[in-house]
């Protein structure tokens, strides 16, 4: 009999940990698999940074740390809200989490009512969904398409919007499709929810630097009129390649900030000492000392981008930022190949995994399931054998 509790039976289980967990089992059992379902930059953590924690150990930091964070931590995170994204936050605005996933999570559980909407453009990040429902909010899912870029029209959010609307989840540059939301398409996603203060924006800003554009970033917290109902969201993992370092943190108004240490107080208190010092390191960092990160990603999709479109039946746009495409691959749908009949994303991708050896993640996961997504985190070599197979696997 199943004693767990209805909250955890009714969880999804993350599809890309899941797949990342099955190319796992089969490499233990001698199978030679690339793994291009993960969100992590394959690059080391930068040696300045390291020095940094090593310092902090020297240093003995080694005491519980505050719970929303060290404050020369909190003070590095203002100046970089100020210095990238010309945000002015105030140390009490400031929360730093184990991660930006429990940043979100904190926000969910502060924010959102039993039955209250959540707006999701899809696709969005695999936990949105699951964080949202966890809290006992609604998701309701906004659809896009490649013709657009995978990104919503002020049209489409007025529309989605009901008297039960919370809020709004988005992130720019987006995981899983990669496409970034300028500062003019912000504006009039801005106009709708200017009409509607009651709703409360979570901007997930993680991927900001990477951003192949040559634009700034832009935050919509920035926008006119929106700082006081936006939530923005950040962290090292990505542009820094600290992924397992696991420190996020939130820029959002006193009274939303305050409840976020709150819940965090009585779920994990404050996060890694060491970690933190070295993040101070990062923050304080010109951003310009992660470019040729950027540089190699810029390369890498379009790499990918130029093999998929010798491969009958990928529709790819071209992503602005990230590190992730999500080509449209309702082209096999209702095809059977070598045997095994490809209904949807989900399929595609297991045959991927089957029979090219090949990790990828279904769209199904991020609410689009026409799609899958590709994470060129990997390898110029690694890319090129993996696309090589993939097309053999679907010849």
């Amino acid at each position: 009999m199943n004693q767990l509790s209805d909250r955890i039976n009714n969880m999804s289980t993350s599809a890309t940990l899941a797949m990342a967990a099955k190319a796992r089992e089969l490499r233990a059992e001698g199978k030679d698999i690339i793994g291009l379902s993960l969100g992590e930059p394959d690059f080391n953590t930068p040696d300045f940074i390291k020095d940094a924690a090593i310092q902090a150990i020297n240093d003995n930091y080694n005491s519980y740390s505050p719970v929303d964070g060290y404050v020369d931590l909190k003070e590095a995170v203002i100046t970089k809200f100020k210095r990238d994204n010309n945000l002015t936050y105030t140390l009490p605005q400031i929360v730093v989490s184990t991660g930006a996933k429990q940043s979100l999570y904190n926000i969910a559980q502060v924010m959102i009512n039993d039955g209250d909407e959540v707006i999701l453009p899809c696709p969005y990040w695999v936990s949105y969904s699951d964080i949202v429902k966890v809290a006992g909010g609604v998701p309701v899912e906004v659809k896009t398409s490649i013709d657009t870029d995978f990104k919503m029209t002020a049209s489409q959010l007025e529309a989605a919007i009901t008297p039960k609307t919370k809020m709004l989840w988005f992130s720019s540059p987006c995981n899983p499709s990669g496409s970034l939301y300028s500062k003019e398409e912000l504006e009039s996603l801005a106009v709708v929810l200017k009409k509607h203060p009651n709703i409360y924006v979570v901007s997930d800003e993680i991927y900001e630097h990477i951003n192949y554009t040559g634009k700034p970033h832009a935050s919509m917290a920035g926008i006119d009129g929106m700082f006081n109902n936006t939530i923005t969201v950040n962290g090292v993992s990505k542009a820094f390649a600290m992924t397992g370092w696991r420190v996020g943190f939130i820029g959002a108004p006193d009274w939303i900030a305050r409840a976020c240490n709150k819940m965090q107080g009585q779920v994990t208190s404050g996060t890694n000492c060491i970690a933190q010092r070295a993040v101070i390191t990062a923050l304080n960092a010109e951003p310009s000392v992660v470019k040729y990160m950027i540089d190699e990603f810029k390369t890498r999709r379009d790499m990918v981008l130029n093999l998929l479109a010798d491969i009958e039946g990928f529709n790819t746009n071209t992503p602005e930022g990230a590190f992730y495409v999500f080509p449209n691959i309702s082209y096999f749908f209702g095809k059977t190949l070598r045997g095994k009949t490809i209904n949807n994303a989900t399929d595609f991708s297991l045959y991927l995994l089957e029979e090219a050896l090949v990790a990828t993640v279904t769209g199904e996961a991020f609410g689009n399931p026409d799609c899958i997504r590709i994470s060129y985190a990997a390898s110029q070599e690694q890319i090129k054998e993996a696309i090589k197979r993939i097309k053999a696997a679907l010849a």
